[in-house]
């Protein structure tokens, strides 16, 4: 297939770039290299034959027209999106204009370039959303989200995420454009910009800085490692069913005091300190971010029955794997260090 993947020069969007690569298929990287992108996440298949780069803004829909025009994708994988949900406290225009208005605008780029083409069976717009847009779920493992889990977004960000998710369902069964759609769990692993939780614990780790956690810790997330993630896209737009949604989960619940004690004794056994302390005793709790969700589980029972594809990886393989990416990478995190936001408090309100 030839893909045209919007935000493949971010954290999830790379990790789809490299294995479609991988896996033999042509993709058109489409990125507007805003602070989280990076093209050093696709360099080691920037040489391929079948890979190609075009700087552009989703939101500009002139150069989608010239991009669907010169490239002609048999598929369309969405993920160009602001998602940090703290810097969707601080300022929510941003993440209404991109995910809300560069959706549409992607949509109706597609759609004109589908309809041009003689509107083929075949063609599929791939739309990759978040588990957030569902709300918050309590402790009870018996409760998780499903696909037809009604919508209940908190934060600017899952509010955005499920404004764009409305969009293309309407233009499903408005105009018929041939959709899938997925909405996953936290991801996490290698090419991870430096703002979100794993990387943050790592790096300040390292650096003997101290380790935020918001609030009690007790916040529960379904942990994705991001290249099974990547496997699970590139399966749903190949083979999923048009019109319908997947939830992608890693099957991997765990409160984030659990998640940055793991990750300190990963740390512990692969980069001991010289004093012979443990990484854990750098644990901060900091005042929570507004409207955190207490707890985020996805029920993977559709992607696994109809598709085939559950996760490769626990939570604790993924996180020493993405422990041992970090150590082995400093000169990609380091390069990062001074952009905006890096290791500051975001979302403070």
């Amino acid at each position: 297939m030839k893909l045209l993947v919007t935000g493949g020069a971010g954290f999830i969007g790379s990790a789809v770039v490299r294995q479609a690569i991988r896996d033999g298929h042509s993709v058109i990287n489409l990125d507007a290299l805003t602070y989280a992108a990076c093209l050093d996440n696709v360099a080691s298949v920037s040489n391929a034959p079948g890979y190609v780069f075009e700087q552009a803004d989703i939101r500009d829909r002139a150069a989608l027209d010239a991009i669907f025009e010169k490239h002609k994708p048999d598929a369309v994988m969405h993920l160009a999106a602001e998602s940090h949900v703290d810097r969707s406290i601080d300022g929510p225009g941003t993440f209404i204009e991109t995910n809300v208005m560069g959706t549409f605008q992607m949509l109706e780029a597609a759609r004109a370039y589908w309809v041009g083409q003689g509107s083929p069976e075949d063609f599929r717009f791939h739309h990759i959303s978040t588990d957030e847009v569902f709300g918050s779920l309590p402790h009870d493992p018996s409760v998780q989200f499903t696909e037809t889990t009604p919508y209940d977004p908190r934060s600017p960000y899952s509010a955005s995420k499920a404004a764009s998710d409305h969009l293309v369902r309407a233009w499903a069964e408005t105009y018929g454009l041939p959709v899938v759609m997925t909405n996953c769990s936290n991801n996490y692993g290698p090419f991870h910009f430096p703002e979100k939780l794993v990387p943050v614990i790592i790096l300040n780790a390292l650096a003997g800085k101290p380790l935020p956690i918001y609030g009690d810790g007790s916040n529960v997330r379904d942990w994705l490692y991001v290249e099974d993630h990547a496997d699970a896209l590139l399966l749903v737009v190949q083979k999923g069913e048009v019109g319908r949604s997947y939830n992608i989960g890693g099957e991997n619940e765990m409160s984030n005091l659990d998640l940055v004690k793991t990750l300190c004794a990963i740390l512990d056994t692969k980069r001991p300190k010289a004093d012979g302390s443990k990484y854990e005793d750098q644990i901060t709790f900091v005042t929570d971010r507004p409207g955190h969700d207490a707890r985020y589980a996805i029920d993977p029972t559709r992607i696994a029955q109809e598709l085939g594809w559950r996760p490769s990886v626990t939570v604790e393989e993924g996180l020493e794997k993405t422990v041992d990416w970090y150590l082995d990478n400093e000169a990609w995190w380091k390069a990062l260090q001074n952009r905006d936001g890096v290791g500051q408090r975001l979302g403070t309100g």
